[in-house]
């Protein structure tokens, strides 16, 4: 049944069909069903109409409906009906179907209403609400927790309003029978958990009677969701380390020893020794290497990949590093090319300003095997770059690249795909980083080299814009760099900000020339004006650089101790810490200073006393999902795993643990599923592999 078009249901029809599948993605039955509600009407909590004010979300109130008027004409036309109980009244105003309410709506009856509140003309009133006739029959048949869909305006408007959509489960739950909707979860994990059977779950999602109900239906719904998510990703991880074979690194040989013991400037800490043994480890195994290594900015990422690289090279393969802009693949170029010239390594950088005959002499180099070593952008994916013998494939920042670009990294490597080690220094949240990348293994760098003196993080508001300026000359003063970054290009109409033109235009008034430098750097510059500006600020040619958030990665000026964030409050928490990870490079006491408005939402409030609180960016990053969400987090959205029906990775972390730690125990018993209590199982994971991303098991 669940498998039938949606225009089957009585009343839906064609026409409201075609809606349906445009504004829901809802195209069969099933589909509908699994359109979970997103809250419910407690239809025993009345609300007295005096107890309404501005902080009210959405009321029930019941009342004797006392006046019903017809107002206006034509296009203003509108219904208006007054609500009364013992503590006041409430205007009710409709807009549309008018001519139905007013043959329908009996004056002097008692009727429950459902809606939210608007402060116009010194009254509250209620647009559009929801009514029912407080009767006896009404109130015997009535849903003790009214379920409320995700819905449009436009499904609204055509009669697919929130009572029509009830009327269409109720009609769906007439025709259900249990079979329909089959048990897969092991009848183990049931009895050990105590969850009702699926069933049920459906059911009293859709119409609990009891928070109770919808307690036991939402545990067991968001259980079987991020069960399945880790089944698969778990299953994922098998099947290549089980079927995708890699390069044999097989020896730690002279590069790396001579480089290691020899020539490395500085000692590397515990958490690096720790992740390049893991590494170390996975190179010599003979399966392909999926490891993401995650460490906060400044942790020393960069050394660890280029110490796992001359593994490769002493294991006679070739690496490759890419990173998401030319600023920052030009970086990683110029750190590690000096390390290379110290033991002999060829190293080469490649981008699409990369052309004639320079490009055609490194694609050259490439293929004879002349260059050990590739740094640059996607442009080490396009066709005509061919390696001798890539063994190692370096990914920054992943995230900014798509699945697809990953995936042609795999085709650059015979018989073997390479070994793949993704790098991001934007923390995960554990919880995220279990259900995206749950099918890789995980390394952390928590520790930050010695020396590093934490970065001091303030939040001022405007009335302490003459102090920011005296605090900008002392640094100066001192021979330090400052960072002024702003949210935007160009003056908005619809938000009260200072922009990064009149920014730079008070900084060149406050620091005037030729006593001060000030460049200026944005995404509307072009490449060529955007690379000399930045250079002026790393040969310390300028004293301030305004900029945009182009300088979020890629800038590595030890000199500059100050960036000082305006309009703080629009950027998101991760943003804010990446940001604040430009200055701290150097040996100097480095400032973060956040600048915003005096007013603040509560989350704004939050996300700033979290920055000024602390610099772990683990910590960060949790706020940061509880505040947003997971779907607003920096490069989630390309995930298919977060189309999450019920789950909440901010708030679910414990029931994700739960289903991870029995996912892995029932692989590790039985890896095939083919004990008698996993073929139910087995079967559903089969059945939704033809909806799972094809491109899942590239990282």
């Amino acid at each position: 049944m669940l498998d039938l078009p949606i225009a089957y249901l009585k009343g839906v029809g064609p026409q409201k069909a075609e809606m349906i599948q445009k504004d829901l993605n809802v195209f069969t039955v099933g589909d509908l069903l699994w359109q979970l509600p997103f809250r419910y009407i407690d239809k025993t909590k009345f609300t007295r109409i005096a107890d309404i004010n501005e902080e009210t979300e959405s009321v029930l109130i019941k009342g004797i409906l006392r006046r019903v008027e017809i107002i206006g004409d034509g296009a203003k036309k509108r219904a208006v009906a007054r609500i009364r109980d013992e503590s006041g009244f409430v205007d009710l105003v409709w807009f549309k179907g008018i001519n139905w309410l007013e043959k329908n709506l009996e004056s002097g009856a008692a009727y429950i209403v459902y809606g939210k509140p608007q402060f116009f003309n010194t009254n509250y009133s209620i647009p559009h609400p929801e009514m029912e006739l407080a009767n006896e029959e009404n109130q015997q048949n009535a849903l003790t927790f009214a379920p409320i869909y995700a819905s449009t305006e436009k499904l609204n408007n055509r009669g697919l309003d929130v009572k029509a959509r009830r009327k269409l489960i109720l009609q769906i739950f007439e025709k259900l029978k249990q079979s329909d909707i089959p048990e897969f979860i092991p009848p183990q994990i049931i009895s050990k958990l105590k969850l009702i059977d699926r069933y049920q779950a459906i059911v009293k999602i859709h119409f609990p009677k009891s928070e109770e109900e919808l307690e036991q239906a939402t545990r067991r719904l968001k259980f079987e969701e991020l069960f399945v998510i880790q089944m698969r990703l778990l299953m994922l991880k098998k099947l290549r380390k089980s079927s995708i074979k890699g390069h044999t690194f097989s020896i730690v040989g002279e590069k790396f020893n001579e480089f290691y013991k020899n020539k490395l400037p500085f000692s590397l800490t515990e958490a690096q020794k720790r992740v390049l043994k893991e590494i170390r480890k996975d190179l010599g195994a003979g399966v392909q290497m999926n490891r993401l290594v995650q460490g906060d900015v400044g942790s020393g990422k960069t050394i660890v990949a280029f110490l796992s690289m001359l593994i490769g090279l002493d294991n006679g393969f070739q690496a490759c590093m890419m990173a998401p802009t030319e600023i920052l693949a030009r970086q990683h170029y110029e750190g590690l090319s000096a390390f290379g010239e110290l033991i002999g390594v060829k190293i080469e950088f490649l981008s699409g300003s990369i052309k004639g005959k320079k490009r055609a002499a490194i694609l050259e180099d490439l293929i004879s095997g002349e260059i050990d070593i590739l740094i640059g952008t996607h442009a080490l994916i396009e066709d005509p770059v061919q390696f001798k013998n890539l063994g190692l494939a370096i990914i920054d920042e992943q995230h900014r690249f798509g699945v697809e670009q990953r995936g042609k990294l795999w085709n650059k490597s015979k018989p073997f795909p390479p070994h793949i080690l993704v790098m991001t220094a934007t923390p995960i949240p554990r919880t995220l980083a279990m259900t995206l990348y749950g099918d890789l293994d995980v390394s952390v760098i928590d520790e930050l080299p010695p020396g590093r003196k934490p970065i001091t993080t303030l939040h001022w508001t405007e009335n302490q814009r003459l102090r920011l300026k005296g605090f900008i000359k002392e640094e100066i003063d001192k021979g330090r760099q400052i960072y002024i970054v702003y949210p935007l290009i160009e003056e908005s109409e619809k938000m009260d900000l200072l922009d990064l033109m009149q920014g730079y235009e008070n900084i060149q008034r406050d620091f005037p020339m030729p006593d001060y430098q000030v460049s200026i750097v944005h995404g509307k510059l072009k490449n060529a004006e955007k690379d000399y500006e930045m250079q002026r600020f790393v040969a310390g040619k300028c004293q301030i650089m305004v900029a945009t958030t182009v300088i979020e990665v890629g800038v590595n000026v030890p000199n500059a101790s100050v960036m000082i964030i305006e309009n703080s409050e629009r950027f998101g928490l991760s943003q804010l810490h990446q940001l604040r990870g430009r200055v701290g490079r150097g040996a100097d006491q480095s400032f973060c200073i956040l600048m915003s408005s005096f007013k603040l939402t509560s989350d704004s409030r939050e996300k700033l006393k979290t920055m000024v609180r602390t610099t772990n960016g683990f910590e960060i990053a949790e706020v940061d999902l509880k505040l947003r969400g997971p779907g607003d987090i920096e490069g989630t959205q390309q995930s298919g795993l977060l189309n999450l029906r019920i789950a909440n990775l901010a708030k679910d972390g414990i029931i994700l643990q739960t289903a991870r730690d029995l996912a892995i125990e029932i692989l590790d018993f039985d890896p095939t599923l083919s004990a008698p209590n996993h073929l139910s199982l087995k079967n559903h994971l089969e059945q939704i592999k033809k909806y799972a991303n094809v491109w899942s098991r590239i990282s």
